[in-house]
């Protein structure tokens, strides 16, 4: 027995769309197991579903192929990442971030929210969670970023002043929110810089339009959430509500 339109229509809007919980117990992206359900490959409690929006419950039994397909149990990383690992689930020629993980983490799937290139460091959150990954990069949410970074030689002012207005960046004109000489050693050179977007290698790319390398970045802050503590190389467990708090109203690790 099939489930098409007219049962869908009683099945009352609770729990979650079958293409989502499928995504969600590790099926395949929620685009590509679309196909699968409407090959009739999927059962829902032993009849073959043909709708992507049919909704879930706990209580239901979901098979694909005849295997039973369970929710994955969502995880939220804070990672401290140092220089040397690339943010990606995998590279051929770096180690990457998940491999900062303990093994038993690394049966999630958990993927890196944003990025930071091989040679930055800080903050970084994994999950495995796609829906909290894309609000949280989402520009509606303006979660604001943070860096700390050590430049080539001594900024000017009058180099601040220019960055402060904006650098064209892949056609883009890309405006801090925030850019200050940070009083540390070596004088003039470290600055703390704030976005509210993120490009690829930003800052980098921002520091050779006036002239300067960047020999050392960290993201300090995502959102309002700073880092403290928390050794390079290590991490810390949280939940979805805690990770959010602290992103917005305050935090430290």
């Amino acid at each position: 027995m099939m489930i098409q339109k007219d049962e869908e229509e009683k099945n009352p809007v609770r729990g979650v769309r079958l293409n989502r919980f499928l995504a969600m117990g590790g099926a395949g992206s929620r685009r590509g197991v679309e196909e699968f359900i409407a090959a009739g490959r999927v059962r829902v409690d032993g009849k073959v579903v043909l709708l992507p929006a049919y909704r879930v419950t706990g209580e239901m039994t979901v098979t694909l192929d005849g295997k039973t397909i369970l929710p994955e149990e969502k995880k939220y990383i804070l990672l401290n990442k140092p220089k040397g690992y690339v943010c990606s689930v995998q590279d051929p020629y770096d180690p990457v971030v998940g491999d900062l993980l303990a093994e038993e983490l690394r049966q999630y799937r958990l993927f890196p929210v944003g990025r930071l290139d091989r040679e930055s460091e800080g903050l970084l959150v994994l999950t495995n969670d796609g829906d909290f990954a894309q609000e949280l990069l989402h520009p509606s949410k303006s979660v604001l970023r943070e860096y700390e970074a050590l430049l080539s030689g001594e900024i000017s002012r009058r180099d601040v002043r220019q960055w402060m207005g904006g650098v064209l960046l892949d056609g883009r004109l890309l405006t801090p929110v925030n850019l200050l000489i940070m009083d540390r050693e070596p004088a003039n050179r470290w600055i703390s810089i704030v976005l509210a977007e993120g490009v690829k290698r930003e800052v980098r790319r921002m520091a050779e339009t006036f002239g300067y390398s960047v020999e050392m970045l960290i993201r300090r802050r995502i959102g309002k959430m700073e880092l403290r503590d928390l050794p390079a190389g290590s991490y810390r467990e949280m939940s979805r509500n805690s990770l959010w708090r602290a992103i917005r109203s305050g935090g430290s690790v």
